[in-house]
């Protein structure tokens, strides 16, 4: 059951949801939906290996690079209950 309008996208969503969630600067794109867990609040999802292109891009570097640029600057990150998640399919 889909709860929220389709029109919607996951960056207004997640600010009715959890106005304190963190945004990946620039990677909106990567976003793929909202992590919601019980007894945590929402925050947004983002897809790992879009994440690593788009900064293959945007840096000009390898993809093993982006991957590790990432899990050391990014994922391994904790910013707080507030911090975004990174899903790999």
């Amino acid at each position: 059951m889909d709860v929220y309008p389709d029109s919607l996208p996951y960056r207004e969503l997640i600010i009715e949801e959890n106005p304190f969630a963190l945004f990946m600067e620039d990677m909106d794109e990567a976003i793929i939906g909202i992590c919601r867990k019980a007894g945590s609040p929402s925050v947004l999802a983002y897809d790992y290996d879009k994440y690593a292109e788009i900064l293959m891009e945007q840096e000009n570097i390898s993809y093993g690079e982006a991957v590790e640029w990432m899990e050391f600057n990014v994922v391994s990150a904790y910013m707080g209950e507030h911090t975004p998640v990174f899903v790999e399919t």
